[in-house]
């Protein structure tokens, strides 16, 4: 690889066309190592963008044409013969075939970014006799994204593109195993197809017998309890990556990322909602709000009190807990002292209550649809403007969301249970 890379950066255009057109004559070569090599080439002033991926469209196209035109000259017999030598034994093939023959033409322009799927595709075009007009265009859209995609990626990730490539290597096995089982799903959909249809139809026809025996409060705690459990689940693991500071690849990758590529001026304006002004006109807007409805007023006002005056007790027992994992001799790692941050959990507690309790008794579907999603935005709002204006650590802010969402989860399970036992002791009363 090292020797390689020496090559490309004496002949950079010539061995980028030349390994992504091998690679796909279905030769071990990494065209996506290659690609994002060209577009941290091209951070560097050493490659032209546009010739880059010019290069990548000439060279994908002609290595996918070649193995078209093989593959309907020579048939099953050449595979037969010599896909030992290419890693396309007769098995191979015929796995590959089923999954091409059920996908169609449109899935060529996805087909380079599967690794093992790739490098075959020309081949089992051309055997399957597909016609070439109904070849081309697919083949070499496919071609021109995969090639944007990863010079594109390069470029943008500029000095960090080592470090990524590093940490992609971590969670490539993650990666493949994802694709591989949606692969195969997809596949037993378009095996049985109306078998899943039928069952789908089944299920859902159950479903909704079954819950018209179940009150929505019922419903509601289900979802908030394992909203829950998700959540904890979330804050024990970054609590660990914590320790052991596991954070560092992806600090680096955030961070540059939102400061060269993602942050804008305008996004600034995201840091208003953390005022003091802000956060006290929401509260006062939900305390009227509450007040209007006419609703369980005690109880509300009092997930209100509960959720933002305990938070920064909240998150100094979480600070505590850290400490103390300190002091009786922890092996791991400290990587920041702002984990998780305070402004972070603060905003996502108050955001995140008083948005639940203003949509909490709508008149129709649109307010429990636009409350969240304008408290996910945001969210993500104010997390770009902070890493782009402060010096914090962007896993500081992620670990004050999980943390503050585990609190304000807490607390909405447990008062929708006090409602909820109040609400049978009334009636049983009556």
């Amino acid at each position: 690889m090292s020797y390689l890379i020496t090559l490309f950066e004496q002949h950079s255009y010539l061995i980028l066309f030349l390994g992504i057109f091998l690679e796909l004559m279905a030769l071990p070569i990494s065209g996506e190592f290659l690609m994002s090599y060209a577009g941290y080439f091209v951070f560097q002033g050493k490659m032209n963008y546009l010739l880059a991926l010019m290069t990548v469209f000439v060279s994908g196209g002609a290595g996918i044409t070649v193995t078209y035109w093989i593959g309907k000259a020579g048939g099953y017999k050449l595979i037969e013969k010599y896909g030992k030598y290419i890693h396309l034994g007769p098995e191979r093939y015929k796995k590959t075939s089923v999954w091409f023959e059920r996908s169609g033409s449109k899935l060529l322009v996805f087909a380079y970014f599967i690794p093992g799927i790739r490098h075959f595709t020309g081949y089992i075009s051309g055997i399957s006799r597909m016609p070439f007009r109904k070849f081309i265009i697919p083949a070499y859209i496919g071609s021109f994204l995969w090639g944007f995609c990863f010079i594109t990626l390069g470029k943008v990730l500029g000095p960090r593109w080592e470090v990524f490539h590093h940490a992609a290597s971590k969670y490539f096995v993650i990666f493949i195993i994802v694709i591989a089982v949606l692969l195969a799903g997809y596949l037993v959909y378009r095996f049985n197809k109306n078998q899943i249809k039928s069952l789908f139809i089944s299920l859902l026809t159950w479903l909704i017998n079954r819950l018209k025996t179940i009150r929505k409060t019922e419903i509601f705690l289900t979802f908030l309890t394992l909203v829950l459990i998700g959540m904890v689940t979330l804050m024990l693991g970054m609590a660990q990556d914590y320790l052991f500071n596991e954070f560092t690849q992806f600090n680096e990758i955030a961070e540059y990322m939102v400061k060269s590529v993602i942050y804008m001026s305008w996004m600034k304006g995201f840091l208003v909602f953390q005022s003091p002004y802000a956060i006290g006109a929401m509260i006062g807007i939900t305390i009227i709000r509450i007040w209007r409805k006419g609703k369980n007023r005690i109880l509300e006002y009092l997930l209100l009190i509960v959720s933002i005056l305990g938070a920064r007790l909240f998150h100094e027992s979480i600070l505590q807990i850290f400490s103390h994992l300190q002091t009786i001799g922890f092996v791991g790692k400290f990587h920041s002292d702002n984990f998780p941050d305070i402004s972070s959990t603060l905003t996502i507690i108050v955001y995140g209550t008083c948005i639940f309790l203003l949509v909490r008794h709508p008149k129709t579907n649109i307010p429990p649809v636009l409350g969240p999603l304008f408290t996910l935005v945001l969210l993500m709002g104010l997390t770009i403007a902070n890493i782009a204006s402060t010096e914090k650590l962007p896993s500081d802010f992620v670990g004050g969301y999980v943390y503050g969402g585990v609190w304000i989860f807490f607390n909405f399970l447990f008062f929708e249970m006090i409602r909820l036992v109040l609400e049978k002791n009334k009636n049983e009363y009556i």
